[in-house]
């Protein structure tokens, strides 16, 4: 079977993105042919600003050169534009009358800018500001002319303003509302802004609508509604850009606003697909590169042929480039609607606002202007949907001495690059293995800051942090040893006992010649952990009594031994209790809590009571000593809200069920909150399961310690049944592959959140653990049922 044949419309970044996509998943199925009007090969159009401003050039935003195409084998149509669409016989025609077939064509045309029809805007020296010409054309006309005006006061009419003001222009931004970027910032962000920018040598004519453009062949003047008139030589159109989507129209396409496409970018059409600017989805049609490249990874994996998630929408955030400002906008940002609240901090001396707005506790927008460091914490609590308590929202914002620190601080898994999803671990690594030195070679390596430039500052601190404290970020694996006793590291001393099938702790140690022939307090559990998880039925000692699951118990530091009763889910009946206090009162036991864990605890049972003291309960007992799967929290409570706590509940209980007695490297606890209240804390779980309208978010990695870790958002599983399947895989990897005291919130930085997901969102990877948790369930209840008897 030959190769299909691949077109892509457009030679933009969200159409070429998705190819290198397609290319990472599958270079060998696809023939390519890319049609692109420009005269360029791919260009970073985000940076074109920084050009005029003087702080990049135009080489430099080249993003492949024509050696990618060439090694890649794709065909480059530069400067062509496709004509017509003919769906039915599938393939394209080009201005240049080129006839290319296709079985897949992707259609990303991108956005054309918008003009405004007044009198006089089509003649010379009106300028929209969208490619590498109008770029270009800027360039030269700055040196024969010295005024310009710009129509727009929005985001890239500000940076378009700021690059002609740095080429020696002398500069008007003239902008229909009463302050700048009005859809972006709020009213005191906006009025810093514009104080910022008249210090640099910018004028504003606010609240001011163009009627005509003056002139006799070339622009000469703007003439506004109200009478009044300002000189210019040049005059930039920055007033908005429109989908382009004629072609797609003239195919019969679809169309809305933009070509409308379903979660996996498909259109109306079959074997047609569109990404990028011209798209409209879910009736959003999104302008920033982050929702692009997303659309793109999706689309590529739906032309592969591979199953995954669809896309579900992007948070919006924007950033300002331009020199000497910082400011950076995400979400709903005005709080006038009732349900919204907000929490501001206001330096005016210090030229610094943050304001952070929230509905029912949780994060939904923030302006941040003269100090930006915690854009990516803000931009991650909206995207995972974060409660936040009060206490939270008072220490939101770290202090001076807290941000100083704040990236060497930051987890492994923190996104350093939103356009890019390039996390802090990637770059870290990246430095480390290749030896990079600069920003602009992790830029190369990584695409960290190679789009909208936001993160450049990230980049640079975090690699400085790197160059000034060398050994701080080290792989954990190549400097640690299991414990004193060996030079060996865990993944060495399992790979010895699977090979020499070892039995116990004492074949181990002298099979690898332990310096202490005994062992410590750190290897001996180590080797017992390891050892029952190669083998189920190997049996240990532990600090506690455990013949069965109705005879168990934990001693205590006097001495005497804690019993505790199962309750499911923190649920239990009017018979258990009673029987609970009859043998509390029978045998004396004057101490009974309740812990944080919902569960009741009978302290202080002598050693020659225990016996009877099982036989009266005859019920299941929990035993969450040593490192377990831990009872489940659950909230039953109804102070905050009245929700329906049953579903919760049951999820709860079965899970228990499934995973009772289950050991693991470490403690392991887990909460399941009705909704997103978050009544059991579950975000600072090692597993936490919050209820939504679209099913269960399933969260891992947190951590309720001294050191309070937020769980990281691995997916929403629309059912119990799916949400059990993903917690038990997840349990079972973990298990299987951590280290002995390795936490989870350690392990899942290790291998990295992406891989725990590819893993877990592979059905046959994620089958095959289920099923090794199943077999080693059955072999734990037949030894408990051995035990009975």
């Amino acid at each position: 079977m030959g190769k299909k044949k691949l077109v892509l419309i457009g030679n933009g970044m969200a159409g070429v993105r998705c190819i290198e996509e397609i290319l990472k998943l599958n270079s060998t199925d696809f023939e390519i042919t890319i049609v692109g009007r420009e005269q360029h090969v791919n260009y970073n159009r985000i940076l074109l600003s920084s050009v005029l401003q003087g702080t990049t050039s135009i080489n430099d935003i080249t993003l492949h050169e024509r050696e990618w195409y060439n090694r890649h084998h794709i065909q480059l149509f530069k400067g062509e534009t496709v004509v017509e669409i003919h769906k039915e016989s599938q393939f394209i025609r080009t201005d240049q009358d080129h006839i290319i077939s296709y079985d897949y064509l992707i259609i990303a045309t991108g956005s054309v800018p918008f003009s405004l029809p007044v009198p006089g805007s089509d003649k010379e020296g009106v300028f929209t500001f969208r490619t590498m010409e109008d770029c270009q054309k800027l360039l030269e006309g700055s040196k024969r002319y010295k005024k310009a005006v710009v129509i727009g006061g929005g985001l890239l009419g500000l940076e378009a303003a700021r690059g002609l003001l740095h080429l020696g222009m002398e500069v008007d931004v003239v902008h229909l509302g009463p302050f700048l970027m009005d859809r972006q910032l709020d009213e005191t962000a906006a009025k810093m802004l514009q104080k910022s920018l008249e210090n640099q040598g910018m004028k504003f004519l606010l609240e001011i609508e163009t009627q005509e453009i003056i002139g006799k062949g070339r622009v000469e003047a703007v003439r506004f509604k109200d009478g009044t008139e300002t000189d210019a030589d040049l005059v930039v159109m920055a007033v908005g850009v429109r989908p382009n989507i004629q072609l797609a129209m003239a195919a019969g396409i679809s169309t809305n606003r933009a070509i409308i496409v379903n979660d996996y970018m498909e259109t109306s059409e079959a074997n047609i697909y569109a990404v990028g600017e011209c798209v409209e989805h879910r009736g959003m049609v999104y302008g920033l590169v982050k929702p692009l490249y997303e659309q793109g990874k999706i689309l590529a994996r739906s032309i592969c042929g591979l199953e995954g998630p669809g896309y579900e929408g992007s948070v919006l955030s924007t950033q300002l480039k331009i020199l000497g400002i910082d400011l950076f906008s995400v979400g709903m940002i005005h709080d006038e609607d009732a349900s919204f609240h907000s929490i501001k901090v206001y330096d005016e001396e210090a030229g610094v606002y943050k304001k952070v707005v929230f509905q029912d506790h949780k994060v939904i927008g923030a302006v941040l202007y003269g100090d930006t460091k915690e854009r990516t914490r803000l931009l991650d609590m909206i995207l995972k949907k974060r409660d936040m308590a009060d206490v939270e929202k008072v220490s939101l914002f770290p202090t001076a001495k807290e941000e100083t620190i704040n990236v060497a601080s930051m987890p492994s898994s923190e996104m350093i690059c939103q356009c890019n999803s390039v996390t802090k671990g990637t770059i870290l690594e990246a430095v480390k293995q290749k030896g990079l030195t600069t920003v602009e070679e992790i830029k190369k390596c990584t695409k960290a800051s190679s789009s909208c430039g936001g993160c450049k500052p990230n980049v640079a601190d975090l690699l400085a942090y790197v160059q000034n404290h060398p050994h701080s970020e080290e792989n954990v694996e190549e400097k640690w040893t299991l414990c004193s006793c060996t030079s060996l590291n865990d993944d060495e001393v399992v790979d010895a006992i699977q090979r020499e099938e070892w039995a116990s702790v004492k074949e181990v140690i002298d099979g690898l010649n332990w310096t202490d022939k005994e062992g410590c307090s750190v290897c001996r559990p180590a080797i017992n952990y390891y050892l029952g998880m190669i083998n189920p039925e190997y049996e240990n000692n532990l600090e506690a009594i455990f013949f069965n699951e109705k005879q168990n118990a934990t001693v205590q530091w006097d001495g005497t031994y804690t019993v505790i009763p199962q309750m499911y889910g923190g649920i239990t009946t009017a018979e258990q209790l009673r029987k609970i206090a009859d043998v509390a009162d029978r045998f004396n036991i004057t101490e009974v809590a309740i812990t944080s864990e919902q569960r009741i605890h009978l302290l202080g049972v002598k050693k020659e009571d225990l016996s009877a003291v099982w036989s009266d309960l005859d019920m299941t007992l929990s035993s969450p000593h040593g490192n377990k799967v831990q009872n489940v929290k659950t909230c039953i409570g109804e102070h905050i809200c009245s929700c329906d706590k049953k579903p919760s509940l049951q999820l709860a209980v079965q899970l228990e069920k499934q995973l009772e007695f289950l050991t693991t490297p470490y403690r392991f606890k887990m909460g399941v909150s009705a909704c997103l209240h978050n009544g059991a804390g579950s975000t600072t779980k090692d597993v936490g399961v919050l209820g939504t309208d679209r099913g269960w978010e399933i969260y891992i990695g947190g951590s309720s310690g001294r050191q309070v870790r937020s769980g990281e958002l691995v997916c929403v599983a629309p059912t119990s049944e799916e949400a059990i399947d993903v917690i038990c895989g997840f349990v079972q990897y973990y298990r299987e592959t951590a280290n002995y005291h390795e936490r989870t919130w350690e392990w899942v930085e290790r291998v990295g959140l992406t891989h725990v997901r590819e893993v877990l969102f592979d059905q046959e990877l994620r089958q095959q653990l289920l099923s090794g948790l199943e077999e080693e369930i059955a072999i734990r209840k037949h030894l408990l049922a051995k035990s009975h008897l």
